[in-house]
Order: C-alpha cells, then structure tokens, then sequence
C-alpha cells in the first residue's frame, strides 16, 4: 500500500510538470500582448515596454516559466493581470461554485443512470431494453451546451418554471440556489447518465452470463439480491472508471456549460481570462483542472481494491 502511494505521487508530480510545460507553452503562443491589453491600443510603447518588464513578461520564456513552477511549489500561483488579485484567492472563490455544480450533475447522473442500466441489461430484447438504449445513444450524442439552450427555451422561457440563469450561494439562499442549479445540473447530468447507462448495461449484461451468478441462482438466491449483491457490484468496476473521468472534468470546470448559464465557476474563470489574456489565472485554473483529473483517477484506483478484491493496489492481480 505504501510503495503504491509514493509510486503514484511521484507519477502525479511528473504528469503534473508536464502539463505545466503544456500549459505555460500554449498560453504564452496564443496572440495578444496581455501589458497593451491592460493599458488599450492608445498606450505608447514606452508605457507598454515599462508594464510588461514590470509583469516580468520582458524575461526569456524559460526563466518565466521557472519564476512561474517555482512560485507554485511554494503557494504561489501568481496574481491577475486585471486586479493584481492572487490566483489562488480567485480560484478559492469559484472552485466550491463548480463544485457544487459537479455534484449536483453527478447525483443526478446516478439517479437516471443505475437504473436504467440495470433494468435494460435484465430485461433484454424487451421494450425497457430498447427504450434505455435509445436513450443512451441519444443522450451520448446530443451536446450539454445544445442540452442547456433546449433546457432554458422550455422550462424558463417557455413554462418559466424555473430561471433561466444565475448563481446564488447555497449559504445565501439555499432555495434560490437549488432552483439555480436544476437546469445546468440536468443538461450535464443527463450527458453523463446516457454513458454511463450503456456502460453499465453492457457490463451487467456480461456479468449475467458468469458462471458464479448461475450459481447464485442454483442456491435459491432472490433474484433482487443476486442482482444487487453480486452482478450490479462487478459490473460497476468499468462504470467507475466512466465516472471517474467525466467527475475529473467536471471538477476542473464545465467551461460551456458555466458559461451559458452564467454561473461564476472555474470554466468560466478560464472563458474570461483567455479573453483579457490573463495568463496567470488562465495557468493555474488550468493546472488545478489537472489536478483534479489526477486526483480523482487516483481515488477511482482505491475504489477498484475495494469492489474487486483479486485487484491488487501493488499493480497486480491475485
């Protein structure tokens, strides 16, 4: 367990510095100077020379780049362009707002999807079945942002059930929040469920045909608790490795979704500073995007010894 740990943290810190190569490389490609941004097109060039060697962007990219992972090993993420506010204080502020938008996704997601999935993989060949594969594959291929504009022109401009956009902090007004949250939640969450439905049809759809769940069935076993205890607990093991990405890039940030319903997540920290070339907000909420996609496949890996037992955490099988 332990080698496994510092295996996998060594692993995390160098997947870790290579992204932030990735990342310093292309933001610092994209056009634009980010000193005659803040200053406008009218600025002299003397004003612009002075403010860049002032950001430190008049330095070699490799002693930027080194100033820039220095810095970020010690806590430091560096501060915005725009306000001269740490990038961590900033992502502070916005990581629990997608948070909040990943796990009400993720709950719903679950909710449509473990269902769905178990019921079209028992009753094959039946209308259920075709019904929950139809969903899949239209869930699969329509986009969350398409999703989102359906969700809005019918249930806030049309039945004006709910609003059609915003954000307000669950500890502000937990009621008006919630309402917030149904209609981003849903055009994301229902993405998610259609994969992970046929994902785990055709998982328990294998598993079913096992010689150990024929057994089951041979000892008198109910068929609600063979499902549940020994089919739906296997089958969940690819499933989970489904989720576990999808819930990394949730946490890093839902870019379109946030956007269009204007909810004030890290996706849309990273719209804004790309457009105002705001490089360092744009580096490190993309770093902390990697690391959440780090972390969580770190966590699905734990989650794997504790549903199959033969997996072994040193990196074999039994």
């Amino acid at each position: 367990m332990g080698r496994f740990l510092l295996r996998r943290l060594g692993l995390m810190i160098v997947i870790l510095l290579l992204v932030s190569i990735i990342i310093f490389s292309l933001v610092h490609i994209t056009p634009g100077d980010p000193a005659r941004m803040m200053l406008g097109q009218e600025a002299t060039d003397e004003a612009v020379q002075a403010l860049r060697a002032k950001m430190g962007l008049n330095l070699p990219l490799y002693q930027q780049y080194l100033n820039w992972i220095g810095g970020i090993f010690q806590g430091d993420f560096g501060s915005s362009l725009k306000d001269n506010t740490p990038v961590l204080t900033v992502l502070m502020q916005k990581v629990p707002v997608t948070l909040q938008l990943t796990v009400f996704s993720f709950a719903i997601s679950l909710l449509i999807a473990i269902p769905a999935g178990i019921i079209s993989a028992t009753k094959k060949g039946t209308l259920w079945d075709y019904l929950g594969t139809t969903f899949a594959l239209s869930g699969v291929s329509i986009p969350p942002f398409f999703l989102g504009i359906l969700f809005i022109f019918i249930f806030a401009v049309t039945l004006e059930w709910l609003p059609p956009s915003g954000y307000v902090s669950i500890w502000d007004d937990w009621k008006q929040s919630l309402l917030l949250m149904i209609l981003p939640a849903f055009a994301v969450g229902v993405r998610l469920s259609a994969e992970i439905t046929r994902m785990l049809r055709s998982s328990m759809l294998e598993v079913l045909n096992a010689d150990y769940i024929r057994t089951a069935y041979s000892k008198g076993l109910l068929g609600k608790s063979v499902i549940i205890s020994h089919a739906l607990r296997n089958a969940l093991i690819p499933v989970i490795t489904v989720s576990g990405l999808q819930l990394g890039s949730f946490l890093g940030g839902a870019v379109i979704t946030e956007t269009i319903f204007a909810i004030p997540g890290v996706g849309r920290l990273v719209v804004d500073a790309i457009l105002t070339r705001d490089f360092p907000v744009v580096q490190g909420a993309v770093m902390f995007m990697a690391l959440a996609v780090i972390v969580v496949n770190f966590v699905v890996d734990i989650l794997y010894s504790i549903l199959d037992p033969r997996i072994k955490l040193s990196g074999g099988k039994s």
